[in-house]
């Protein structure tokens, strides 16, 4: 059931030649939202975000290519070929790596990337492809990968590259005794997941370097990240240095957390106790109050509506990459990944944005749905052939 979900959602994604849909891609439009300045821009893109009928072509939003995705797509490729070991996967991933390798963000100290489109919120207005912290993560993370089983002395460059972006470009916030990194050039508030994944960079740059460069500051942003757990084992989203108050937004941010926290310690040399107890704590937490025992994920707690596939991919990917700390974690992926086909899976092979009470969002949005979910499914069968390997 799994495979055949995944090979229905890959030749989706073939067939659309990787460009689609975004839900923040509002501000692609010939209309000027921004002309209304940041917070016209934000609404417009708020409202369309949730409007459930894809009018994009009538704005003029036209499909892309999303960096991110593609990060995604070359970590879900690496997956198949460690499945299958398929030639045309590593044909595949080597695409992707180079598609990556030319289509960086320049002007930088290093590799980096954002998304194809502007976007804005309340506090900040990006044009497209300015880079950030949590887009650069996620492709060095496929890119790691991706040297791990090709050994392309291009990629080990390129991860070495990105350090030099977040140590130089991106801002190192004092937080007390901690340090947070910033989640693109001009930020000034500390986002819990993108300073991880900043981490996360250095952390691998460390590990392909031999040299522990970056160990000091790897270790000050997990101590701020273990501070800002809660006792029921929770995060929040951010918080904000001028008002010393946390945004209390608890979503599949803390499935981001989890994995970033257990990847981190893998490739770094710190002191892993600690880490290991609020991951533990974490995850308990992430299984037993942010989904329903059948597998479909809350929103934001405490709201558990609508059912947002990105809340459904993170759940199977958090679960399947640390079902070693327990079988529950692996059969509890699994059904999440049930649920999720038989309520959101289109038989065009594409999945839907959200299921709501009455209604289902079906807009097939290329990052936040497809790549998410090609990659959810691919860790999940490769989690499954691993437990069986053992087994035998």
């Amino acid at each position: 059931m799994f495979k055949k979900s995944l090979f229905k959602v890959e030749k989706y994604i073939r067939a659309n030649e990787y460009r689609g849909y975004d839900p923040y891609d509002t501000l692609k439009s010939f209309i000027p939202f921004n002309i209304f300045g940041r917070f016209g821009a934000m609404i417009a893109i708020q409202l369309q975000k949730r409007n459930p009928i894809n009018i994009r072509p009538l704005l003029g939003v036209r499909k892309g290519i999303n960096p991110k995705a593609m990060g995604l797509f070359l970590k879900s490729y690496i997956n198949l070929y460690k499945i299958t070991g398929e030639e045309k996967y590593h044909k595949d991933s080597k695409f992707i790596f180079d598609w990556l390798k030319k289509n960086y963000s320049k002007g930088y100290k290093g590799y980096c990337w954002g998304y194809n489109f502007d976007w804005a919120n309340k506090d900040e207005y990006l044009k497209s492809y300015e880079p950030n912290v949590v887009v650069t993560g996620t492709i060095i993370d496929a890119i790691f990968s991706y040297y791990k089983v090709f050994r392309d002395e291009d990629a080990s460059e390129i991860i070495q590259s990105a350090s030099n972006f977040v140590a130089k470009d991106l801002p190192i916030i004092d937080i007390g005794s901690y340090k947070s990194i910033g989640y693109n050039t001009h930020s000034k508030n500390c986002c819990y997941n993108a300073s991880l994944y900043g981490a996360l960079i250095l952390s691998l740059s460390d590990q392909l370097s031999g040299k522990n460069n970056y160990v000091s500051l790897i270790n000050q942003i997990l101590e701020l990240i273990v501070s800002k757990q809660k006792d029921n084992g929770s995060w929040y989203y951010s918080y904000n240095i001028k008002n010393k108050t946390e945004r209390k937004q608890i979503d599949f941010h803390q499935g981001y957390i989890l994995v970033l926290l257990n990847d981190i310690m893998k490739n770094s040399s710190i002191n892993k106790n600690q880490i290991e107890n609020s991951i533990q704590l974490g995850v308990e937490f992430y299984k037993n109050e942010q989904f329903f025992d059948n597998g479909r994920s809350k929103w934001r707690l405490p709201r558990d509506m609508p059912t947002d596939i990105h809340n459904q991919a993170q759940g199977i990917i958090t679960f399947s990459k640390l079902s070693f700390l327990d079988d529950r974690y692996y059969l509890f992926a699994k059904t999440i990944a049930d649920w999720t086909i038989y309520n959101m899976q289109d038989d065009k092979g594409f999945f839907y944005y959200q299921n709501c009470n009455l209604y289902k969002n079906k807009i097939p949005y290329i990052r936040w749905s497809q790549a998410w979910m090609f990659l959810a499914l691919t860790e999940l069968i490769l989690c499954i052939k691993k437990m069986n390997n053992e087994s035998n």
